[in-house]
């Protein structure tokens, strides 16, 4: 196994379904998750705001 380089602090907090706030380490400002038009349809929801998903944010990552 390779040697640790950074382990992140995170902290996720529920808001009004399906809005969540992550609190990520050294950032001043939360990061808001929810759900977008093409998510929202899938599972029948209509958001008051339309956010970015955990999902994009994870491709997004992966796909450098």
């Amino acid at each position: 196994m390779g040697e640790l380089v950074h382990t992140s602090h995170i902290r996720i907090v529920q808001d009004k379904r399906p809005v969540r706030r992550a609190f990520i380490e050294h950032f001043e400002e939360p990061t808001y998750y929810g759900v977008h038009t093409a998510i929202a349809d899938f599972y029948g929801v209509t958001p008051e705001t339309e956010y970015p998903s955990t999902l994009d944010h994870i491709i997004a990552a992966v796909g450098g």
